[in-house]
């Protein structure tokens, strides 16, 4: 035997289901392998003949292909036409094959052929096609990376997608141009590098977009942080406090920022900035997403952080959500609306609470250091690569001492990972946080620590009962903010997730 079959599981796309097998090969190294549909050479020659009838019925405008809402209807009446065709050519086929036949020719002219059913496996969260020397290679959410059994013989069909995807988004790739950041419609970001300024060949990366977004409960049943520490940070987004979340790449700033998001009432306006969309947030929400937009063809209409930072200003928001802080002038607007009475949530690259405070009071970003007095808190995450765990390695509050030129920073590390035992451990008690929230809220020592206490058993309990898809969180936090007293009491009475979300 030539390999050994470690794991294997079905993956469906356009109602096709194939299997795949995850499996070390006789160089002992692990490999990705999709089991896919074989065609004979008549079934291959019928599907060409069927794509040039299509082609020739069915016309799409650029404007169709370019609307994410009119996709589905597109595919839709092209698998509807599909199904026609082959019922006069092949009266008697059997279903599934009739879905298999259907399915690879919506793939082949609507998307990007096998390539879907990499799309499609929820357990891949990155997809790289290097060039048409080499096969493709996943990063597997359990088993890192993988090389698959999937090979794109020709750069020119590496460069026909790249093309594809370009025309969906109105951008061009070719050599004058030859990198791409888009999307495509399925929210998933791509990245195309073409040769020669990748040696190899055209080189295509594709970073997906969580289709089951980590929630809250997701990360308290992986230690990533502690229902404790999460009843702070409900507790400071509740009350309109500024939290700025720092981390090391994929160290999960974006995603933590996700899983807070619904702890903001539903009845505040909310706008995010973003280099790329990655957030999602619960419907009930009031949301206006927002992404930048580099120049265009003749380097004119781009739109900048910066840009989508004013504009916001002028939207009233309640709360602005901002992607990574990277320059001067976006982080000086920013502190400014956080001066001006706005919640601010925003990522920075840093890895430590003091390397925070050292990335933005130097160069690029360089603010005063009296603009941090805006930050309430500062959450650090951290990624073990080794143990492939990602924790809350710090959350703790910015003390400024002086002012002007004189002014310095003091950190104060309310909770830190202690990586023993890995637990999440309190370090120090608040110097500067619940005198804030006192100072705004009215609310005493003895009332804020009720408070935590209450969101404490509310996230408890969302563990308990597995409460962890984002709308099901959505809904149960709605309620708290239209009824807080229904909410605890049934949670004290512990009524069921069922129940829960029916009432």
């Amino acid at each position: 035997m030539e390999y050994k079959l470690i794991d294997s599981y079905d993956v469906t796309s356009e109602g096709m289901k194939i299997s795949v097998n995850i499996i070390i090969d006789k160089d002992n190294v692990k490999k990705y392998a999709l089991v896919l549909p074989a065609f004979s050479k008549p079934t291959i020659a019928l599907m060409d003949e069927i794509k040039r009838e299509l082609v020739s019925e069915m016309s799409f405008s650029v404007q169709e292909i370019l609307d994410v809402k009119v996709i589905k209807e597109l595919k839709d009446r092209l698998r509807s036409k599909t199904f026609e065709l082959l019922k006069k050519q092949l009266p008697n086929l059997d279903s599934r094959t009739e879905t298999y036949l259907v399915g690879t020719l919506v793939h082949e002219m609507m998307g990007l052929k096998d390539i879907e059913f990499l799309l499609s496996d929820l357990y891949l969260e990155e997809i790289r096609i290097n060039s048409s020397l080499e096969n493709i290679k996943v990063y597997h959410k359990s088993y890192g990376w993988l090389e698959t059994n999937l090979k794109i013989p020709f750069e020119s069909e590496i460069q026909n997608y790249s093309d594809i995807i370009a025309r969906r988004v109105g951008r061009q790739v070719n050599a004058l141009k030859p990198l791409l950041d888009a999307h495509l419609i399925t929210g998933d970001r791509v990245n195309v590098v073409l040769y020669p300024i990748t040696t190899k060949g055209n080189t295509v990366t594709i970073r997906k977009f969580a289709r089951d977004p980590w929630t809250v409960t997701d990360l308290l049943k992986n230690k990533t942080v502690s229902s404790e520490l999460m009843s702070l940070i409900w507790l400071a987004i509740e009350y309109e406090m500024n939290i700025l979340v720092s981390g090391g790449t994929g160290s999960g700033k974006t995603s933590f920022l996700n899983v807070c998001a619904p702890f903001i009432p539903p009845n505040h306006s909310i706008i995010s900035i973003e280099d790329t969309r990655e957030l999602q947030l619960p419907k009930y929400l009031y949301w206006t997403p927002m992404v930048t937009r580099p120049a265009g063809e003749e380097g004119k209409g781009e739109i900048t952080m910066l840009d989508l930072i004013i504009n916001s200003l002028r939207m009233r928001p309640d709360r602005i959500i901002m992607g990574e802080i990277r320059k001067k002038m976006e982080a000086e607007v920013l502190f400014e609306a956080m001066h001006t009475g706005h919640s601010v949530y925003a990522t920075l690259h840093a890895d430590s609470i003091s390397e925070t405070v050292s990335r933005l009071v130097n160069p690029p970003i360089d603010v005063p250091k009296n603009m941090l007095e805006s930050i309430d808190l500062c959450v650090v995450m951290f990624r073990d690569r080794r143990k492939g765990i990602r924790r809350v390695y710090q959350a703790g509050e910015l003390l400024i001492e002086g002012e002007g030129s004189d002014a310095r920073v003091n950190t104060n590390i309310l909770y830190r990972w202690k990586p023993s035992t890995d637990r999440i451990v309190p370090h120090a008690g608040s110097l500067k946080l619940f005198e804030d929230l006192s100072r705004h809220t009215g609310l005493t020592q003895k009332e804020i620590n009720s408070n935590l206490l209450v969101k404490k058993s509310i996230l408890d309990w969302f563990v308990k009962n597995n409460l962890r898809q984002i709308d099901q969180v959505g809904s149960i936090m709605s309620r708290y903010y239209l009824n807080r007293e229904l909410v605890v009491g049934a949670i004290k009475n512990n009524v069921s997730k069922e129940k829960m979300l029916k009432k």
